[in-house]
């Protein structure tokens, strides 16, 4: 046996795949991760974080490790299996069940290798190294074809009633033709109106004018059931404000006030007086209702419109844009007048978009970012509800 605790501070991932290169690095990624969920069964099965002497209630002690090698068409791992003692029922890990264990590591390795854009040929090169045994490309091909099956049913799933949409756009570079272009990845977010829980609506990709491409989105979000939203929360996308009005025109749109505090600073002429302007908008934003932001707007106007004239023109015409938020009940507006939900989002698919670089084509940025969305997706609509409904 070895001692009761172990520690579980892993090797960075992508520091073993740049050392090892992909062939030699997926066993080791797979021995730290089985290594590591299995501790987390164990956490589990006692009810009791390591080192936690006075639990009420606990199932037993930890015990230790004991090795073992373990074969999969990955090759050979060398797994280190907790141990339990004093336990009124036996630890069993479920990382060692019986079954088709190979086969779906083999699957995941492919699919994983797919997802982050490694060409057919390459990942038939590796799996027949990873394996020992010939691999077809037409094997990979089927594989990956059942792969986007399921990502095409997610992103066509029917969705329930939205009391709040969510939409923003970023951008990825994009291989056509040999040429080096833009591609636009368009992403909903809703709350749930029967429950006040997150998801992720939908994600779209594509290479056309802007107003067309987002009022197809906005259609198919509408087609699939989410109903008549009571805000609609984005920035001013080139093309999106169309795109509403043919597809919510019920719904009032609410400019992001983040992206608006942003948009100011473009018209202030003055360095110095750049957090100054800031603090005075945020003023107006945080105003108790409509009426009283309307007042210190005019204030605001008032106050720059001699010495930052292109300032106070601009604030008049665009700041309204961000007050759509006073109808709504007041504990729901601090969640619900921005966008920055999707930025976050955007932050963490660029995580992963970086180790691509420059995508081959249109599908497969769409493939790996519907990857990332999947997994945030199921995270929010399996826990807690993000806002409080009555």
């Amino acid at each position: 046996m070895n001692g009761h605790n172990k520690s579980n501070s892993h090797p960075d991932l992508i520091n073993i795949l740049l050392e090892d290169g992909l062939e030699n690095a997926i066993p080791k990624i797979s021995e730290l991760l089985m290594n590591a969920a299995m501790l987390l069964e164990r956490i589990g099965h006692i009810g009791a974080n390591p080192n936690e002497r006075n639990v009420e209630g606990r199932n037993g002690y930890a015990n230790g490790f004991k090795p073992r090698s373990y074969q999969t068409a990955l090759g050979k791992l060398q797994l280190q299996i907790p141990q339990v003692r004093e336990s009124e029922t036996p630890f069993h890990t479920s990382l060692l069940e019986q079954g088709s264990r190979s086969d779906r590591a083999l699957k995941s390795a492919i699919a994983t290798m797919y997802i982050e854009g490694v060409s057919t040929r390459r990942v038939t090169k590796i799996m027949e190294k990873l394996c020992g045994f010939q691999v077809s490309s037409t094997q990979v091909s089927k594989l990956t074809m059942e792969l986007d099956t399921e990502f095409e049913k997610w992103r066509s799933r029917p969705l329930p009633g939205i009391i709040y949409l969510t939409l923003d756009a970023t951008f990825y570079k994009v291989r056509i033709d040999g040429t080096v272009r833009d591609c636009a990845t368009l992403i909903a977010i809703g709350t749930r109106r029967d429950d006040g829980k997150r998801m992720i609506l939908g994600v779209s990709c594509a290479l056309s004018e802007a107003e067309v491409h987002w009022r197809e989105f906005a259609n198919s979000l509408r087609e699939r059931g989410i109903g008549i939203p009571d805000l609609v929360t984005s920035d001013a996308h080139t093309g999106l404000r169309a795109a509403l009005k043919a597809c919510f025109s019920a719904t009032p749109w609410q400019r992001c006030q983040f992206h608006l505090q942003q948009n100011a600073q473009q018209y202030v002429t003055k360095q110095d007086l750049k957090s100054k302007v800031a603090a005075d908008i945020a003023t107006i934003f945080n105003a108790d209702d409509r009426p009283h932001a309307e007042i210190r707007l005019a204030g605001f106007v008032k106050t720059y419109s001699e010495t930052q004239p292109k300032l106070a023109e601009w604030a008049e015409g665009n700041l309204p844009e961000g007050f759509a938020i006073f109808s709504l009940p007041e504990e729901h507006r601090k969640k619900t007048r921005t966008s920055n939900a999707c930025e976050t989002l955007n932050s963490q698919i660029k995580r992963r978009t970086r180790v691509v670089g420059l995508f081959p084509n249109e599908d497969s940025l769409l493939r790996l970012v519907t990857a990332v969305l999947i997994e945030i997706s199921e995270t929010w609509e399996t826990g807690k509800a993000y806002l409080k409904l009555s």
